[in-house]
């Protein structure tokens, strides 16, 4: 926890409560140990969402399809929200809820690992103005130049979980040498996000830290 628990659980007991059988699922995935977004960042997303008001909208990372369906009851009625998952256990968990809650017509899933999905989408040409990255996080940097590619001009690309329960801030010899890797190309993910003439970038300690960014020079756009 990067802010104070007590402060943290005073803000969101102000804060949009979630549908019931939004509960349900975020009861069922923490009792799986299945890591789904906080109250926080669901706070955020939704306010996000509800003041932009996206046409289209892709996820990285659909897990057990919490925030996907989170993210479609705050998304206009005409708006496009494709998701992307490679663990075949939580595609199945998702389209079971998907398919309990229906929402199979409102949300498109793709299947696969997300570097070549995301690939695939570029050579299909598609466009996105709001993308959420929740995916691994060691894999981020490398989805940066699909993603620069997928997002229009002016869009926003939120990720999450960038600051690692505060583990960001200390030296790679202080932090555990299974989780070094990560921890280094996070960093290297945070530089190019701030550092690059491509986005306009503000990180906050929410959750466990969200950076919001919005693509300000679309002339020059990644590749695969």
């Amino acid at each position: 926890m990067i802010v104070d628990e007590r402060l943290t659980t005073y803000i969101d007991s102000l804060s949009w409560q979630i549908p019931e059988y939004l509960k349900e699922v975020e009861k069922e995935a923490l009792e799986k140990e299945v890591p789904i977004i906080r109250r926080s960042m669901q706070t955020l997303l939704c306010f996000l969402l509800r003041t932009r008001k996206p046409k289209a909208v892709l996820e990285i990372g659909t897990a057990v399809g919490f925030s996907g369906m989170l993210m479609r009851e705050c998304l206009e009625e005409d708006a496009v929200l494709d998701t992307v998952e490679k663990v075949p256990a939580r595609i199945k968990e998702a389209k079971r809820n998907f398919k309990k809650y229906q929402k199979t017509d409102v949300i498109r899933q793709y299947e696969g690992d997300a570097a070549e999905v995301l690939c695939q989408l570029v050579e299909e040409k598609k466009k996105y103005d709001f993308i959420f990255m929740d995916a691994a996080k060691g894999q981020y940097v490398h989805f940066l130049p699909s993603v620069l590619s997928l997002l229009v001009e002016g869009g926003m690309l939120v990720t999450d979980n960038v600051l690692q329960d505060g583990d960001i801030i200390q030296s790679r010899y202080a932090v555990t040498r299974r989780d070094r890797t990560i921890h280094g190309r996070m960093r290297e993910y945070l530089y190019l996000l701030t550092h690059s003439e491509e986005w306009e970038t503000v990180i906050l300690p929410v959750g466990d830290g969200v950076a919001l960014s919005v693509l300000r020079n679309g002339k020059e756009k990644g590749v695969c």
